[in-house]
């Protein structure tokens, strides 16, 4: 363009980025300052460096060496925290952003809260006689209701402009700004990039209880008692808690020891301690031990009296008391300062903690204490002592109040802990050897709960006054140190110096004389003087606070003692080779004797304390020696031969506490002289360090130790002097800072390994690496990196570009430069250059070889960060801040980057089959690397180290293309998390294409854009497409669209996981852009939009990909437009996607031929989740709604009709896709719970490999096809879920949760939806109305768009203003509904008709006044508005007969505010508007007023029939409304498997079609009219037309509907063909197809003829089969509960043999639930109902078989079983009866009723009852009863002797019948009782004679039947037979005289004629 070729890279391919540093100089921002200007410009303060204090936690400091600590110095970059690193899109974040939205109301919610039952309107006129017109009193309410709200400027006249500008600014109000925060945040599983702060170093405390010492008391008290606390874990066999001390006695007991106390410091009198527990475990035991004073006798005789004696025994012992007391008093005063054992005992912690303890409650307690002995514990407290340690919790447990009541006495041979382990295993055995000793018996009462997070009055391990701490005089709490079970890897923040000491054991068994009450004086000396005893050893309880010295506890007469006690000493931090710990051991004297000392000295130990300056810890040994030490013994151990010893030794344990301050420490090194051996120890100790610390990491791999190291600990030097080094730490200072983590034991300064003093620290280092073994013949000399070598730097990056080759050459070619400075170790006497460490890093990571540079990349991340913390430093110190960023750092150290970057980006895609995990960290590492560089470094040199990644990784992509993509989606996300993204993609700059060509040779064309144009403006299309412009200038946006346009494309292959992965990156930075507050200006927003154009041509192209949201059932995917010819948008079609396999791989594929297109309609889609494809039209509609409106018509004046089409067609998917699901669905998915936790993903897993056959087969072929190659446990790693796509497909249905969730909790979501679709649809039409040609066909589809809005269930601001954009389309476009598609105006009248039935009366107001407007538009296009008319009444009656959730009385206002609108309107108020307006609304209330009693009858089918049958007759004027009634009773009849009726349905509705179209036109092959279907039918008759003055199928609007056609009454006639098929009516086809055939054959349609006469020989081939039509009913409804149904009488067809207690039981049931159980009466008899003699409270009910009755002539045309069940009117039922009320009498008193009624209509006809409209009654006396039985009985008889094939066995019944003379009324009784005499009434005669002659009839037919079955019969029935004659002849012998006896008055001879004639005998009927 404009003279310069652009070469065309292909979108796999990067493009080289712009020069950001020339660009940015080059062209200054020309905005003012403002947000603009801070959009196209880095803050100059940017970074920051921060220092930060460090707290301490007590009052006064540690130490006063570390008083002055120096602060942390953090670089950090002050606008990250606008970056999604650090900063996530959590559920909090968008609940406070959404906060003060407007509460949005949804009809969907409101129309379930206000729906309520409505009183049954009762008439008691009959439905079908009540003409529709004559219900005034319903129009008189419909006058007189209450009209909706008006709106305002509806009747005014407005300019288009001003409608749209007061539209715009309504939509405007009541806007939340950021569209995001209304949407569910992203999926934190997706968010690589987050990387929180590191926690700030603190002191490690585990979780802390509190124990009070609440009162101590013995039975007896005579002495002082002292305690201690402590902590053993025995799985562990460890103590892992100090000593606490505690001193309960009374003051009486404590003035005992005055004079060895006479200071006591307040420290010492805590009663309440804070132990810390790391580790729980249902292990850990609380020791309690009990000291007495020393006293004469042993253990168990001094406990003795504790035991026996009591204090309620005190009179019984009082002399002995008084004897114990004065004993006691008198050893105090003389052995005071010494202690022995005397009791313990132990609390089990796990039955504190938890809830199932074993310690029972004491009912003498009170509720809050417990109270458990031991030998009160229950069996199942033991057993509960197995409980794992997820039960062990000690934060939040209740707290309790233990008394514990027994001890056990010390032992003196069992005082070490290996014995206390043994009792504390045995206490938790059930049977314990502890339960069967004696107890001392004492109540010690202690409380135990969760220690509070601040306590008051505390006191640290070392006595310091830990904040907050009021007052100093309160008794204090003491917090107890730690000695956890296991190491806790923690970096100590705080100065503790604490020694401890535990002399364990002394062995004098060998040594003559009186050494047997041996007491150990532990002392720590600074000198061999004795007065250089230091007072640091800690106090116990009720003493100083610190002692010189201290004395173990005396186990009397013993030579050997075993000790436990514990001695705490607080050790200065300066140690010399003098200080030691001096052991004295001395004899004590119990008795008072003369010239015997009270302690006698017997030995003498010591332990230097440093050793090789390193603190001396550990178990010893010493031998003890019997003289005193010689002089300067200090200096040298024990064991040296200076003195005469023993040959005893003493055993004790020395544990140091100490910790240092290692980071102010290491904050002191003057430089970094990181040669290659400290580069090598780094990366090994980084490595095991990581080893080490397998559980503390974080999802990236990162150590969170070392990640706090470098962010708060590390820093370059300073000039400051350094302090003093202390002994302990000689030589730390000198050591780089990496080496001073105190995790690294092997690497400290005690390694025992080390045999000298190293002279350097580079010697040091060197030393430890050889002491590990490391092979140190990996010099760089020999490698293949160096300079030439096979794998050179410069060989590893072939594709790089010229610059980077040359940073690589650089680097190579300074390697034997740096290695002859920094391979020579120098003395320290020596002045060392000082070196930057990043660049020393940068340049010993290059030039690394084999394992040191393998440990390197194992912890990439740690260097990196490193070298970043490093060049942040020193860009402060140096003061290059302000420097271009190209000066900032030296050429040098670029090159290094480069090679290292591309070193590392070749091993991230050559070494990934090989380890999957290293590369991932690796990756991501390199990534968050270059994202830091971006704020550092040159920012242009950075984006080319980026695409230097990306080629090296594109060069393995053919190998396995789905995870390296999976990879670089990774990277780029991360990248693209950069604070100032939207800065780095240059969004202000214009596209243009660079100056000189792109370097890419590659000739292969771009990515042909389904939608680019050759006429369109390219500077625009450059904007909407990946063009090389827009990827140059916009290079990170264009890099993340590239890969997401790759990854959605639709032939690609395993893209499951990799959608979720980039749809996911790039919501992400969307949602970051809403939240970032910088960029609220809309002027803003719509800058960064243009970074994101290409989305919307990228969403177009991928529309037949994406779920189909307007499809119900699951998994759809939609083929629209997009897959189908342009030309024909109707072939849309949506087709079934493909199953997913198990799991989540990637779906199977029908991979096209590689040198052929596949057709288009055959293409294979790679489906996308509905989860994807939500958030995708998600990001569409955040870039439409922020992009320039004057922008995007620019690119859509170009687009195609078929192009804006498919446009339209995203639309209407988001329309439906955000469309509001409603609180019920939200509550059903909320019950529904998806877990993702590990285990079990591990179980599916095994469940599905489990099963045997296919489904493992298939699981291992999707692992095999999976993007992570063969690797092994990859498949549920968090980081490579690909098991999560099938999560979509159950489609967490969590999104829609929380969607729903948003706007249930007053979101107003569509809003924003509203507002981006109307900018569309704006765009759309601002350039239809520009270029005319696209107005047909964009016009419409824009309405359909906008008409799909108001049909979803959208909020009723959304709602309003949606009809105000329908009212202004209208009102600009009216030809478009009024000149154009009937189709667009029937829908929108259905849609605002169905709005005016809404239950929010907003809604309804805007509904009608749109619904008026239309009228009025339509009226004033030409004269009237019958399209509008016949529309809506057509939608109302389509509306009623569909809908479930219709109000009628919401449309009844809605009605009524018509009305008033067409009262107000003064400028059509002369005009026959208002009046056409009033009929209409009126016709409608009719409808309505209907309605209302189908809704109270929706359970009632017949009743729901009969009005939808009412309604139906009463558009006899309206076909097209009639016919749409119709068809709605046909789809109900169906709904119940009535299809006889719906077959008449549907014959009626042909019938209609063909009466108006023989009045449109005269054709020869159609029908006349209704005429026609007689044969079908008579009832059809009733669909004439009426007269063509009244209504002409020509009138606008009227017969306008589809099936008013010849194709329409084709279909009808064969969808009514099938139903009579599937109602077995076969004869009924026939009749059907005349009519069709010759329409068939007129056509000259030889398939169809084909077809239906296919189908007719089907159907008389079934004609013979066996059939069964309805049964038929008489029902009558009797009481005033039945409203119009009071006294009818209908005649019910029923299925096929129903039987009348199957009806009953049917309509009782019905009814009785309607009414309740005791209002339905059954009357059982079919007598007459006297309505007078009924109960007006109840109804009843009247249910009678009833037959089909023909007569004589009609039997003679009715004589198939078909022709006996079709057209039938008149139906008889028969109630025998007598005289005198009952039913049944002898055969004299037999009357019978017989009832026929005749109905209004045929059966079948449109419904399955009918009304009875004639009744007639026959009454037959009892010898008519008896005629009637006797030809019953003949007919019978004929039937069966005639019957073929011959059926002998019903013969010989019915002839049994007959001739038996003992059957009960059989014919001889009969004839006995009615022929036996001659009847006195005259009237009878004729019945008498016609009986007479029934018994003649009957004799003869007994006879045949007789000579019939002598025919039949076999030998084996010949008697029988005989039998049956001989009963015959007994019969014809009784009737004979009965039957020959004549009545004499029925036949006398006539009178003679008086002219001659011929003479003949002559009888007459007498008529009496």
């Amino acid at each position: 363009v404009n003279g310069i070729e652009i070469t065309l890279v292909p979108l796999t391919e990067v493009v080289e980025p712009v020069d950001y540093e020339e660009y940015v100089s080059s062209h200054p921002p020309g905005a003012e300052p403002g947000p603009l200007r801070q959009l196209l410009e880095f803050p100059s303060d940017d970074l920051e460096l921060l220092l930060q204090e460090r707290e301490c936690t007590t009052i006064e400091p540690p130490d006063k060496l570390f008083r002055k600590w120096k602060p942390a110095a953090l670089c950090s970059l002050r606008y990250q925290r606008y970056s999604t690193t650090q900063t996530p899109h959590n559920s909090e974040r968008q609940r406070e952003k959404q906060k003060g939205l407007v509460k949005q109301t949804f009809e969907l919610d409101e129309a379930g809260i206000d729906r309520q039952d409505e009183q049954v309107k009762q008439h008691s006129v009959s439905l079908d006689d009540t003409p529709r017109g004559s219900w005034a009193s319903s129009i008189f309410d419909l006058k007189n209701s209450t009209p909706d709200a008006l709106l305002p400027s509806v009747l005014e006249r407005t300019a288009a402009e001003d409608m749209d500008r007061r539209n715009a600014e309504n939509r405007q109000q009541c806007r939340h700004a950021d569209l995001l925060g209304l949407y569910p945040v992203p999926d934190e599983d997706e968010a690589v990039e987050r990387c929180a702060i590191p926690e700030v170093p603190k002191e490690h405390s585990g979780q802390r209880i509190m124990v009070k010492c609440l009162a101590l008391k013995f039975e007896i008290e005579i002495e002082p008692i002292f305690g201690s606390l402590a902590l053993y874990d025995v799985r562990e066999k460890k103590k892992i808690s100090e000593d606490f001390h505690f001193d309960l006695n009374s003051d009486q007991m404590k003035s005992l020891l005055r004079p060895h106390s006479p200071h006591v410091a307040i420290s010492t009198l805590a009663r309440s301690t804070i132990f810390s527990i790391t580790y729980p475990s249902p292990d850990i035991f609380l020791v309690i031990k009990l000291e007495k004073v020393l006293q004469q006798g042993d253990i168990g005789e001094c406990c003795e009296p504790y035991m026996v004696m009591k204090e309620s025994d005190s009179t019984k012992h009082k002399e002995k008391l008084e004897k114990l007391r004065a004993q006691a008093e008198q050893m105090c005063t003389r052995l005071g300062r010494y202690r022995m054992p005397f009791a313990w005992t132990a609390i089990h912690l796990l039955n504190i903690v938890s809830s199932v303890g074993g310690l029972d409650r004491s009912d003498s307690d009170s509720d809050t204490e417990r109270k458990g002995t031991w030998n009160e514990r229950k069996k199942k407290g033991f057993e509960r002592m197995s409980v794992g340690e997820d039960m062990c919790n000690f934060t939040n447990f209740r707290p309790a109040t233990l008394t514990v009541t027994n001890f056990f006495k010390q032992e003196g041979d069992r005082l070490s802990d290996e014995d206390l382990y043994k009792f504390l295993a045995d206490m938790r055995r059930p049977s314990s050897v502890l339960r069967r000793l004696r107890p001392v018996t004492a109540q010690l009462k202690i409380d135990i709960s969760p220690a509070p997070e601040a306590p008051h009055y505390c006191l640290s391990p070392e006595l310091l006054h830990v904040k907050p701490y009021p007052d100093p005089r309160v008794r204090p709490t003491k917090e107890v140190l730690e000695f956890p079970a296991r190491y806790v890897y923690t970096p100590h923040t705080t100065y503790r110096n604490l020694l401890y000491v535990y002399p364990q054991s002394v062995n004098f068994s060998s040594r003559q004389g009186s050494v047997r009450n041996i007491a150990v004086k532990v002392q720590f000396m600074a000198g061999e003087d004795p007065s250089q005893a230091m007072p640091v050893i800690f106090g116990k309880s009720s003493c100083a606070e610190f002692y010189e010295e201290a004395y173990t506890p005396v186990i009397y007469h013993n030579k050997s003692p075993e000790f436990y006690e514990e001695v705490k000493m607080k050790i200065p931090a300066n140690l010399t080779d003098n200080h030691h710990l001096l052991f004295t051991f001395y004899h004590i004297s119990c008795q008072p004797k003369q010239n015997t000392p009270l302690e006698t000295p017997v030995g003498y130990t010591w332990i230097p304390l440093m050793q090789h300056g390193r603190l001396r810890t550990g178990s010893f040994s010493l031998p003890v020696s019997v003289e005193k030490p010689p002089p300067s013994y200090s200096v040298l151990t024990p064991d040296v031969h200076v003195f005469t010893y023993m040959g005893t030794a003493g055993h004790l344990c020395a544990l140091p506490a100490s910790t240092d301050e290692q980071a102010h420490i290491a904050n002191r090194t003057p430089s970094f002289n990181l040669g290659r051996a400290a580069f090598e120890a780094m990366a090994l100790l980084v490595n095991q360090i990581h080893k080490n610390l397998e559980g503390n990491q974080d999802h990236h791999g990162r150590n969170n130790l070392l990640s706090s190291y470098i962010h708060y600990c590390f820093h370059l030097p300073t000039t400051e002097p350094l302090p003093p080094p202390y002994a302990t730490l000689s030589r730390a200072t000198a050591r780089p800072s990496s080496l001073l983590l105190s995790r690294s034991k092997s690497l400290s300064n005690s390694n025992p390994d080390l045999a000298s003093t190293p002279a350097t620290p580079d010697e040091e280092v060197q030393r430890i690496i050889g002491s590990k073994g490391i092979d140190r013949s990996h010099s760089w000399v020999n490698s293949a990196y160096a300079p030439g070598g096979s794998r050179a730097v410069l060989r590893r990056n072939p594709n790089s570009s010229c610059e980077l080759k040359q940073a690589s050459e650089r680097a190579s070619n300074r390697m034997s430069a740096f290695i002859e400075t920094a391979s020579i170790l120098c003395p320290p006497s020596r002045q060392i250059a000082k070196k930057l460490l990043h660049e020393e890093l940068a340049l010993q990571w290059v030039v690394s070889t084999s394992t040191v540079r393998e440990a390197s990349l194992q912890q990439a991340w740690f260097f990196f960060q490193l070298m970043v913390k490093s060049m942040s430093h020193h860009l402060f110190l140096s003061s290059r801040l302000d420097l271009p960023r190209r000066q900032r750092f030296p050429d040098r150290f670029v090159d290094d980057i480069a090679a290292l970057v591309c070193a590392i980006s070749a091993d991230i895609a050559s070494r990934y089959h090989k380890d999957v995990e290293l590369v991932e960290r690796l990756n991501s590492s390199l990534a968050f690397f270059l994202n830091d560089l971006l704020s550092l470094m040159d920012r242009g040199f950075v984006f080319n180290l980026i695409r230097s990644y990306y080629k090296q990784v594109r060069l393995h992509t053919a190998q396995n293309p789905s995870s390296l993509t999976a990879l670089r989606m990774d990277f780029i996300r991360i990248v693209c998390s950069h604070e100032h993204y939207v800065t780095l993609n240059l969004p202000c700059a214009t596209l243009s294409p660079p100056a000189s060509p792109s370097p890419s040779t590659s000739s292969t064309t771009s990515q042909s854009s389904a939608f680019s144009c050759h006429v369109q403006d390219q500077g625009v299309v450059s904007m909407f497409e990946l063009s090389v412009p827009f990827r140059q200038q916009h290079f990170l946006s264009g890099l993340l669209l590239a890969e997401l346009s790759l990854i959605l494309e639709p032939d690609g292959e395993g893209m499951f996981f990799l959608h979720k992965k980039a749809i996911s990156a790039l919501h992400s930075l969307l949602c970051s852009h809403d939240a970032d507050p910088r960029y609220t200006d809309p002027q803003v927003r719509s800058h960064i939009a243009q970074l994101y154009l290409p989305l919307i041509p990228i969403v177009m192209e991928t529309l037949p990909q994406l779920h189909d949201f307007t499809d119900t059932s699951p998994q759809r995917v939609r083929h629209a437009s997009a897959l189908v010819d342009d030309s024909d948008p109707d072939n849309g079609t949506i087709s079934q996607s493909v199953a997913m396999a198990i799991a989540g791989s990637p779906l199977p594929h029908s991979k096209a031929h590689p040198f052929t297109l596949p057709s288009v309609a055959g293409r294979q889609c790679s489906a996308l989740s509905a989860e994807c494809s939500r958030t995708l039209l998600v990001c569409f509609l955040w870039v439409w709604k922020n992009a320039d409106a004057g922008l995007l018509e620019r690119w859509v004046s170009d687009l195609s009709v078929p192009q804006i089409n498919r446009l339209l067609d995203l639309l209407h998917l988001c329309l439906s896709c955000f469309e509001y699901k409603g609180k019920k669905a939200l509550q059903r998915i909320n019950s529904l719970t998806f877990k993702k936790s590990q285990d079990m993903k591990a179980r599916l897993e095994e469940a599905i490999l489990g099963t045997i056959g296919a489904r493992q087969e298939m699981v291992r072929r999707c692992r095999e096809r999976s993007p992570y190659g063969g690797q092994e446990n990859v498949r549920w790693r968090k980081n490579v879920t690909h098991w999560r796509q099938n999560a979509d497909r159950v489609d967490k249905s969590d999104f829609v949760t929380h969607l729903n969730a948003f706007t249930t909790n007053t979101m107003c979501y569509d809003m924003h939806l509203f507002h981006i679709v109307h900018k569309c649809l704006c765009v759309l039409l601002h350039q239809t109305v520009v270029m005319s040609e696209l107005k047909e066909s964009v016009l419409g589809g824009v309405l359909r768009v906008l008409l799909h809005s108001m049909a979803g269930n959208q909020s009723a601001l959304f709602l309003q203003h949606c009809f105000s954009t329908q009212r202004a389309l209208v009102y600009k476009f009216p030809e478009m509904l009024f000149e154009e598609d009937t189709e667009l105006c029937a829908d929108l009248c259905l849609r605002l008709l169905r709005h005016c039935s809404s239950s929010v009366s907003s809604v309804r107001s805007h509904a009608s006044a749109s619904l008026y407007l239309l009228m009025r538009q339509n009226f004033e296009i030409g004269n009237n508005f019958a399209r509008v008319k016949m529309q809506v009444t057509m939608s109302l009656s389509s509306l009623v007969g569909t809908s479930t959730k219709f109000n009628e009385e919401h449309l009844r206002r809605s009605l009524k505010t018509i009305l008033t609108y067409a009262e107000d309107d003064l400028e059509l108020r002369d005009s026959p508007f208002p009046e056409q307006v009033q009929d209409l609304v009126f016709n409608l209330h009719m409808i309505l007023t209907d309605t209302v009693k189908m809704k109270e009858h929706q359970q009632d089918p017949e009743m729901l029939i009969d009005l939808m049958y009412r309604i139906a007759k009463g558009y006899q004027n309206s076909p097209d409304l009639r016919l749409t009634w119709l068809q709605n009773m046909a789809g109900k009849h169906s709904e119940r498997g009535n299809h006889a009726e719906a077959a008449h349905c549907l014959v009626h509705s042909a019938a209609l079609v063909a009466e108006y179209l023989n009045m449109l036109e005269d054709c020869r092959y159609l029908p006349i009219g209704c005429v026609s279907f007689q044969s079908i039918s008579s009832n059809v008759l009733e669909e004439s037309a009426v007269s063509d003055d009244i209504l002409s199928p020509e009138e606008e609007g009227i017969c306008s509907g589809k099936y008013f056609s010849e194709s329409g009454l084709v279909g009808l006639l064969e969808q009514a063909a099938a139903s009579f098929n599937m109602a077995a009516m076969y004869e009924a086809i026939n009749e059907v197809y005349k009519i069709l055939c010759p329409i068939h054959e007129a056509n000259r349609d030889f398939k169809k003829l084909a077809s239906v006469h296919g189908k007719l020989q089907d159907a008389f081939n079934k004609v013979y089969n066996q059939r069964m039509f309805g049964t038929y009913f008489r029902v009558g409804f009797y009481g005033c509960r039945f409203g119009d149904l009071d006294e009818q009488e209908f005649v019910y067809k029923e299925p096929s043999i129903t039987k009348l207690a199957e009806i009953s039981h049917r309509l009782e049931e019905f009814y009785s639930e309607r009414f309740g159980d005791e209002v339905v009466v059954i009357i059982k008899d079919s007598n007459p109902v006297d309505k007078n003699k009924l109960d007006p409270n109840k109804a009843y009910l009247q249910i009678t078989y009833v037959e089909p009755f023909f007569d004589t002539y009609e039997l003679k045309e009715r004589i198939t079983y078909f022709d006996k069940n079709y057209n039938l009117r008149t139906f008889m039922y028969c109630t025998p009866f007598t005289l005198d009320g009952r039913a049944h009498g002898d055969l004299h008193e037999q009357y019978k009723r017989k009832t026929i009624l005749t109905t209004s209509h045929a059966f079948p006809y449109i419904k399955t009852r009918i009304n009875v409209i004639h009744k007639e009654e026959i009454i037959l006396m009892p010898m008519e009863v008896a005629i009637e039985d006797m030809q019953k009985k003949t007919q019978e008889l004929a039937f069966a002797t005639h019957q073929d094939p011959a059926d002998s066995k019903m013969l010989q019944m019915v002839l049994q019948g007959c001739v038996g003379t003992t059957v009960n009324q059989g014919p001889l009784e009969v004839a006995q009782v009615f022929l036996s005499e001659i009847p006195e009434d005259p009237k009878l005669f004729r019945h008498h004679n016609k009986l007479r002659l029934c018994f003649k009839d009957l004799t003869k037919r007994c006879e045949d039947a007789l000579r019939k079955n002598k025919s039949l019969i076999g030998p084996d029935q010949k008697e029988y037979h005989r039998e049956l004659e001989r009963n015959y002849t007994k019969l014809r012998e009784a009737l004979f005289p009965l039957i020959n006896r004549k009545i004499p008055q029925l036949y006398r001879q006539l009178p003679l004629p008086t002219t001659p004639t011929q003479s003949r005998s002559s009888f007459r009927r007498v008529e009496c």
